[in-house]
């Protein structure tokens, strides 16, 4: 199972994004406290959320309390990692794999990096721009852990439903 962890999220935007991603590819999202927003249904649908009621979540104390209650493979998503998403293997598919994110102003402290250093995945950028925006690292590591694992349980065609336009679609007249 993929969980995607934020370590004190601050803007509400980005963590609905994030939600929405979380949904579509059946992730957990975990939120470890103190949040930059209130955690309700009017802040949710301003972000855009319109799935929280297929949202998997726990919102957690601090980072001790996420530690406590969550076993797997932790995987540190930071400007200051050594090595790209792409060199590591997440193909194991009964691993619990937490992909973890800091906070949009300061990211994960480094008193809890150090303790990881082998973690710590850098998703390259160019020298103009510190760093991308937090839900695009959440979507980019996301989708490169799926790819490696074939995309499991995820749809690969448009379903045939009241709100989709199936399949098909592209090549009807």
């Amino acid at each position: 199972m993929i969980n995607i962890v934020l370590y004190e999220p601050e803007i509400p935007g980005n963590t609905g994004n994030i939600m929405r991603t979380c949904v579509a590819t059946n992730a957990k999202l975990h939120l470890i406290e103190p949040l930059g927003f209130i955690l309700n249904d009017k802040t949710l649908r301003r972000a855009g959320v319109n799935y929280i009621d297929k949202l998997d979540y726990t919102v957690y104390e601090n980072f001790n309390d996420f530690l406590n209650k969550n076993k797997g493979e932790y995987y540190f998503f930071t400007r200051y990692g050594k090595k790209p998403h792409t060199e590591f293997d997440f193909t194991d598919t009964k691993k619990e794999i937490y992909l973890i994110f800091g906070k949009e102003s300061t990211g994960i402290p480094k008193s809890i990096l150090k303790n990881y250093l082998d973690r710590c995945i850098r998703i390259p950028t160019t020298a103009n721009v510190r760093a991308l925006n937090l839900s695009n690292c959440v979507a980019v590591a996301t989708y490169e852990v799926l790819r490696q694992q074939d995309y499991p349980n995820l749809l690969r065609t448009e379903p045939n439903d009241e709100t989709h336009k199936g399949e098909d679609w592209l090549i009807e007249d």
